[in-house]
């Protein structure tokens, strides 16, 4: 079942952000991304789902190709999922003024107009994205993921790959995640979160109160205080994320202040400190500084 709908797109909006976080996996099981849009699968309420956005004249043309009956529920679902993917969540507009006479992000800023924080399409996608990716490059957390789908996830009629939910992960054993190279550490923490997901104990739910998730994630072996800010950025667009814990943040930070070595968590907390309660952007900005570099 097909739907379509409209989004409208802020002024200075720049799809190559959108397109290029999407594109990230050459072989493109799960997301394609083409100069005029993309194309996202991922599983709604055990549904297969593929997500499509055309862009236009500051409006992004969309549709919901469900594999099976799309009723009001799942469709309001798709629609979030949509402004997750296309980075309409948190407006920059807060953070560009608060930066606007700042010597070290002002500057980074003005170089790079419109940049918009670009979502997972759900919180459990974000969560386990971050766990896949924790302490290892860019290219094998890429093809962890793409394993990880094709073990959980379910192929939509049109050939996409649906990112799983946390009920089809809890499904799997260890030994199918480290026969695909997972480190056994990953594979038990993937497992344990989308066992403690799929039986309600933990619940991911936009509207919690951001401390009480905060405390409850920390609880579960395997999830550290990286894992749980990159999530709440990825997964509910939570303007004042402290990301002193990447990597990438600290070598900005170093590379734009300048010093003899990389800050240390401690003093990048201190610094990103200055940012707040707008700490989410200042991580993109300077995750953008490094392309400048």
């Amino acid at each position: 079942m097909r739907s379509d709908l409209v989004l409208a797109l802020p002024q200075g909006y720049r799809t190559e952000d959108v397109l290029a976080f999407h594109g990230r996996d050459g072989e493109g099981i799960a997301e394609q991304a083409s100069p005029e849009g993309l194309r996202k699968g991922v599983l709604l309420d055990g549904t297969p789902v593929v997500l499509e956005a055309r862009f236009g004249d500051q409006v992004a043309h969309c549709s919901v190709d469900a594999d099976g009956d799309a009723g009001p529920a799942l469709l309001a679902q798709a629609r979030e999922a949509l402004l997750n993917i296309l980075g309409l969540r948190i407006d920059p507009a807060d953070f560009l003024a608060l930066v606007r006479d700042d010597p070290v992000l002002g500057p980074v800023a003005a170089r790079h107009p419109g940049l918009r924080i670009v979502q997972s399409a759900t919180i459990f996608e974000a969560l386990t994205w971050a766990i896949i990716g924790q302490q290892i490059n860019l290219p094998f957390a890429i093809s962890l993921r793409r394993s990880f789908i094709v073990l959980a996830g379910r192929r939509h009629p049109g050939g996409l790959w649906c990112y799983p939910e946390a009920a089809d992960v809890a499904r799997l054993t260890l030994e199918d995640l480290t026969s695909r190279k997972f480190s056994r550490a990953k594979a038990d923490t993937l497992l344990r979160l989308a066992r403690l997901v799929a039986d309600g104990s933990l619940v991911l739910a936009p509207e919690r109160p951001v401390e009480e998730l905060v405390r409850e994630l920390l609880a579960i072996k395997g999830i550290g205080p990286w894992t749980v800010n990159y999530t709440l950025l990825r997964g509910y667009a939570y303007p004042d994320c402290s990301l002193e814990g990447d990597v990438a943040v600290r070598t900005a930070l170093h590379r734009l202040l300048g010093g003899p070595a990389r800050p240390d968590i401690p003093t990048a907390q201190r610094l990103l400190a200055t940012y707040a309660p707008q700490r989410t952007m200042a991580a993109a900005y300077l995750w953008a500084s490094l392309a400048d570099a």
